[in-house]
């Protein structure tokens, strides 16, 4: 009986054990079932991010983020409409993804070690390179950073902006004076009253400022930043075939641009003789298959939401209140960083 019991213990240890291993594996890799059988993705975003994501006057959502994640929802439910927003605050954003309480993380986060490593999140690509840098009036004639030796600088004190100002500026020698406040809206007063020679910040938020100013068209961004802050999406660590689902979403955004499709054209380009055209509007190879979606998956992203381009315009480019240049969000082939890799 003695050896019996001992049996059955250990059967049940084994199982358990078994089962550790096993049980997030399977409920993991059902992710993507999940998200069908919901019928929507669920995107934590954050409320005020200006450019980003943010909700309008008639109460919907819009914003460079809220645009990726209805691609997302094209790419897996076939339905740009099928994405809904969980407002998130920034203490809330990593514990939300740990907790599943959403299926991708936007919320304009920036890409570091730590949250990559030690948050339980990976991030998946840079969707937008933001960094800091300085607005400054035109008629100051100021037309680079390295031409601010003695200027003024407005910014939030003992921030990670004043640091990235004191090494920039330190190790070229350049003299400055900070001037500060703890609240922003204040430094953005200070400076539009003269009270400062420059005010620094992240390049999107300080062309946001530029909108809101009524000497706004008065106002230049400068066109060095002093420091990198790569934004875009992340998911849950463990999550690979979700993983690899955002990231070709991503690539597809891109890809699309790099083919010359959009949103007006992809009809017309189904009879297109490039191979790399009809391979990625699925005509001639099922690039869906590999990662668990529709053949015509990138044809629905383009269709319904359109390419990067498209995005950036409407959101943060000329197309925007914020007219921010695509600069390092180029293609490669215009200079940027933007590059896709060969969807084959």
């Amino acid at each position: 009986m003695k050896i019996a019991m001992r049996c059955a213990a250990l059967i049940l240890a084994i199982g358990s054990m078994v089962g550790g291993f096993c049980g997030p594996a399977w409920s993991e890799a059902s992710l993507i079932d999940t998200i069908r059988k919901r019928g929507h993705v669920v995107c934590g975003v954050s409320e005020r991010a200006p450019g980003f994501s943010e909700i309008s006057g008639s109460g919907t959502w819009k914003g460079f983020d809220v645009e990726f994640c209805s691609a997302l929802a094209a790419a897996v439910l076939g339905n740009k409409d099928s994405v809904k927003f969980l407002s998130l605050m920034p203490s809330d954003k990593f514990n939300a993804l740990r907790d599943n309480e959403i299926d991708v993380l936007m919320g304009a986060t920036s890409w570091t070690l730590t949250r990559d490593t030690e948050l339980g999140a990976r991030f998946v690509a840079a969707l937008y390179y933001d960094g800091q840098g300085f607005i400054v009036p035109r008629n100051h004639s100021i037309s680079s950073v390295l031409e601010l030796s003695g200027a003024s600088i407005c910014v939030l004190p003992g921030s990670t902006d004043a640091s990235a100002v004191a090494d920039y500026f330190g190790a070229r020698r350049m003299r400055y004076q900070l001037i500060t406040s703890d609240r922003w809206d204040e430094l953005v007063k200070t400076y539009s009253s003269g009270g400062c020679t420059v005010l620094t910040g992240d390049l999107s938020l300080l062309a946001y400022e530029r909108s809101r100013l009524a000497n706004g068209a008065d106002q230049m961004l400068l066109p060095e930043y002093i420091s990198k802050e790569p934004l875009g999406p992340a998911v849950k660590v463990g999550r690979d075939s979700w993983f690899a689902v955002v990231r070709w979403t991503y690539m597809a955004l891109v890809a699309a641009e790099e083919l010359g499709i959009n949103s007006s054209n992809v009809e017309m380009m189904k009879v297109s003789p490039s191979h790399d055209v009809r391979r990625f509007l699925g005509l001639e190879a099922d690039i869906g298959a590999p990662l668990g979606l529709a053949r015509d998956w990138a044809y629905q992203v383009v269709r319904q939401v359109g390419n990067y381009a498209e995005i950036f315009d409407r959101t943060l480019g000329q197309g925007s209140a914020l007219k921010l240049d695509r600069g390092l969000n180029n293609l490669w082939t215009k200079g940027g960083l933007m590059y896709s890799v060969p969807m084959r």
